[in-house]
């Protein structure tokens, strides 16, 4: 079962998850589903974000839709793509909005740097099938992310999340009262201009850790 790629602290506080009706169905479906078709990321990289990001460590959440679904682009945290990927619109776009707020250029799509200074990336649905975006929806992965924020519910200490775009806003009701809220349109390029861009989400990110005498991210 592809849960065994799940090595951090997570592995232990999703263990009785995993062994839910529901969480056995969706194994069957993606073992099936990895064995007749192409799907995206690959299995062993389904929880990259959890092991980059253990629990104790999240300092900062950001919620995705579904992986990539083009070649050699998704690797198991939200909006990244390896390092010599060519940059998905989305991202590009967030990059531009990191330069106009913090003047910081990045060179490679790979995000890898974020997830290991405690910004958990992930997505809604954790896998898709090649050439078909949210093929994998309703399959019981949108469960499992809401246990996901369920567990965060029980930190000592606040998170901030980042809710880009209706689907992650749609996750604000299940989020505890302590916790920290960014939200706005999703930086893709048909809602970007609506208020993503000059939304400055990075410096604002930076300025509650610092409140909460935390080490900001290194965007």
């Amino acid at each position: 079962m592809f849960t065994q790629y799940l090595q951090s602290d997570w592995a232990e506080l999703l263990k009785y998850e995993f062994q839910k009706e529901y969480f056995l169905k969706l194994s069957e479906f993606l073992e099936d589903a990895y064995k007749n078709n192409i799907i995206y990321p690959d299995k062993s990289h389904i929880f990259n974000a959890f092991n980059l990001t253990p629990f104790n460590k999240v300092k900062v959440v950001i919620i995705g839709q579904d992986p990539y679904h083009g070649d050699n682009q998704a690797h198991g945290l939200s909006f990244s793509v390896p390092i010599g990927e060519k940059l998905p619109p989305s991202l590009k776009n967030i990059y531009k909005e990191l330069y106009d707020d913090l003047k910081i250029t990045r060179l490679h799509g790979n995000l890898e740097d974020w997830a290991k200074q405690g910004v958990l990336m992930i997505n809604d649905v954790l896998t898709v099938e090649k050439g078909k975006a949210r093929s994998h929806k309703n399959k019981g992965w949108e469960i499992f992310t809401k246990h996901v924020i369920e567990l965060l519910n029980t930190t000592d200490h606040p998170i901030i999340y980042v809710l880009w775009g209706n689907d992650a806003i749609k996750k604000e009701t299940l989020i505890d009262d302590k916790h920290i809220i960014i939200k706005g349109p999703h930086p893709s390029p048909l809602s970007s201009y609506r208020g993503f861009f000059g939304s400055k989400p990075f410096s604002k990110i930076n300025n509650i850790l610092i409140e909460n005498g935390l080490l900001p991210i290194e965007w």
